[in-house]
């Protein structure tokens, strides 16, 4: 939990929730021990929206997933997408589409704001994917 005295921006609420998962897809640890073990990692610990988040996504992985893999071009499978381009789209796949005070926009850019920083040249990758999947809910609005 984040201490009060420690004010984290949005962009670095995600980053630690992008953390999270990202170190969850080496091993088959509950998320919830992930959070108790990397709480120490982060200035202030593991705040409440990181939290609520990566528990999140945990719950609704195979829809996530699913919407993901819907997205990929012919031949491609989930596997074949990098641990941290997985771990990202996932956490902006979740903001998309299950939290309403996220803009879609803001959501697709701190994607690939993380890209650049946390992978090698998939910004692109990321954006086109999550295009999609905005495109594809604003469809069946």
């Amino acid at each position: 939990m984040c201490k009060e005295e420690v004010k984290l921006t949005r962009s670095e609420m995600r980053e630690q929730a992008f953390m999270l998962l990202f170190s969850n897809s080496f091993d088959d640890e509950p998320v919830e021990n992930k959070i108790e073990d990397n709480a120490e990692m982060f200035r202030g610990g593991v705040c409440a929206y990181a939290q609520a988040v990566v528990m999140g996504i945990e719950d609704k992985q195979e829809e996530i997933d699913a919407l993901i893999s819907s997205k990929l071009k012919k031949g491609w499978t989930l596997g074949r997408i990098s641990k941290p381009s997985l771990a990202i789209l996932r956490l902006a796949v979740y903001e998309i589409m299950y939290l309403e005070n996220i803009p879609d926009g803001v959501a697709v850019n701190e994607a690939v704001e993380l890209a650049k920083k946390y992978t090698i040249d998939e910004s692109g990758f990321i954006n086109g994917i999550l295009g999609a999947v905005v495109r594809s809910k604003e469809e069946t609005k």
